[in-house]
C-alpha cells in the first residue's frame, strides 16, 4: 500500500466519472477527500453535464469542464493538459477507469496521480489501486471509498451528498406554482428514461398506470422528469394522464432537474441518474431494475425499494435487449404500486409531507444502506 503524503498536497484535481448517477456515487469518497485535506483546494474535472452537478457542491472549490469538441483528439488532449498544468495541481485522484483518464493528469505533469490500475494505465499512476482489491460485487459507493482509503484517506459514513442553492429552489417553486403546484402539495416524480440504453427502461404505459394509481391514492400531483432524448416516452405518459400531469422532460438543465427532484415527495424511476439524485436528496423512491446489477448500482440509502424479477439472462448489462426483454416485461404496474404503498406506509409520509422540505439538502444522517425491498 502506497499512501499519499499529505504534507505535499495543497491543490487536488478530482477526475470525475462521466455519468450523472456514477458521479452521485463518488460523493461520499469526495467527502472523505475533503475531510482528509481540509485546507486543500479541490477542483473537479468533468464533462458538461456532470460539471453542472458539482457546481455549489460543499466538497468542491472549482469545476473545470472537459468538452468533447474542444478537447477531442491529440491536440485537444494536449490543450486540456496544458490548461491543467497552469493550475499547478499537487495530486490527481482519478475515478474513471479509462486510459485517457490517467493520461491527461500525466501529460499535465501532476506529480501525484492516484486511481484504479486498469486499462493498461498502471505506468501513468504513481499510486495505483490493484485490480485484486476491486470488488465487482460490492456497491459502487463502497468501492470508491475503498479506493481512496487504500491511498491513506480515511473513510467516512457512506452518505450521498448533493446541494442546490436557495435561488434554484425558489425558481423551481415558482415554476411549479405557475403550473398549479403549490408548496404544500404532494409531488410524485416519474422518471421513465435511462440514458445508457433501452434495456434499462420500463414501459411508458406502465409508468402511467402507476402514476395514476398512486396519485389517486395519495392525492399527489404528478411531475414527469427526463432528458432531451426522453421527451417522446414522457409525452406518451402525459397523454395517458391528462391535464393533471406536468411534463418537464427535456425542459430542465441539470441544476433545475436537481431542484425539481429535491422538491418531490416520492419518486418512481428506472435505474438512472435521476434515481441517484433522488437518493442524494433523501427522496423516497421505487426503482425498477432489469438489465443492470441492483447489488452494485442501486439507490444507496434506506428509503428505497427495488422491484425486479430474477431471469436467466439478467443482469446482462447490455444497452439493448437482444431477446424479449423478459426482465422488464415481468414487472407489473400492480407490483410497483404495491411496493410504493408499502414504503409510503413505512415512512408515514402522509403525516410528514408538510415538513419534508426542511430535511432536504443532502442524504439523511447516519450510515445508510443500499435500497432495500427486492421484490
Amino acid at each position: 500500500m502506497k499512501q499519499i503524503d499529505k504534507s505535499r498536497v495543497r491543490k487536488i484535481l478530482v477526475r470525475s466519472v462521466n455519468w450523472l448517477g456514477d458521479a452521485v456515487m463518488i460523493t461520499p469518497a469526495l467527502g472523505a477527500i475533503r475531510r482528509h485535506f481540509p485546507d486543500a483546494e479541490i477542483t473537479v474535472l468533468a464533462n458538461p453535464l456532470v460539471s453542472q452537478m458539482f457546481a455549489n457542491h460543499p466538497s468542491v472549490d472549482k469545476v473545470i469542464t472537459f468538452e468533447r469538441g474542444k478537447h477531442r483528439g491529440l491536440m485537444g488532449r494536449l490543450r486540456l493538459a496544458g490548461q491543467l498544468r497552469q493550475q499547478h495541481f499537487d495530486l490527481a485522484i482519478i475515478f474513471t477507469n479509462s486510459f485517457e483518464g490517467a493520461l491527461i493528469p500525466w501529460l499535465a505533469g501532476i506529480p501525484l496521480r492516484a486511481g484504479k490500475n486498469s486499462d493498461g494505465r498502471g505506468l501513468l499512476l504513481t499510486h495505483p489501486w490493484p485490480k485484486t482489491l476491486q470488488n465487482t460485487k460490492e456497491h459502487q459507493v463502497l468501492n470508491y471509498l475503498d479506493m481512496v482509503k487504500f491511498f491513506g484517506i480515511p473513510s467516512i459514513a457512506p452518505v450521498l451528498s448533493l446541494a442546490t442553492t436557495t435561488e434554484e429552489d425558489g425558481a423551481m417553486a415558482k415554476r411549479l406554482a405557475a403550473a398549479g403546484i403549490a408548496p404544500g402539495d404532494f409531488v410524485l416524480g416519474v422518471n421513465p428514461g435511462a440514458t445508457f440504453g433501452s434495456a434499462k427502461r420500463w414501459y411508458p404505459e406502465r409508468f402511467a398506470e402507476v402514476a395514476r394509481g398512486l396519485s389517486e391514492r395519495w392525492g399527489a400531483r404528478v411531475v414527469i422528469t427526463g432528458g432531451s432524448t426522453e421527451t417522446e416516452m414522457a409525452a406518451r405518459i402525459q397523454e395517458q394522464l391528462g391535464a393533471g400531469c406536468l411534463n418537464l422532460a427535456g425542459a430542465t438543465s441539470v441544476r433545475e432537474l436537481m431542484a425539481l427532484i429535491k422538491r418531490c415527495n416520492f419518486f418512481i424511476t428506472n435505474d438512472s441518474g435521476p434515481m441517484h439524485i433522488a437518493a442524494a436528496f433523501d427522496v423516497p423512491l421505487v426503482a425498477i431494475f432489469g438489465s443492470t446489477d441492483h447489488r452494485t448500482t442501486s439507490a444507496f440509502f434506506s428509503h428505497g425499494t427495488i422491484v425486479r424479477h430474477d431471469t436467466d439472462c439478467a443482469p446482462c448489462m447490455k444497452r439493448e435487449c437482444p431477446t424479449d426483454h423478459r426482465c422488464m416485461t415481468a414487472v407489473t404496474a400492480s407490483e410497483v404500486i404495491e411496493a410504493a404503498d408499502a414504503l409510503f406506509g413505512k415512512l408515514h409520509l402522509a403525516t410528514s409531507s408538510d415538513n419534508s422540505h426542511s430535511r432536504r439538502g443532502r442524504a439523511g444522517e447516519g450510515e445508510p444502506s443500499p435500497a432495500v425491498g427486492d421484490r
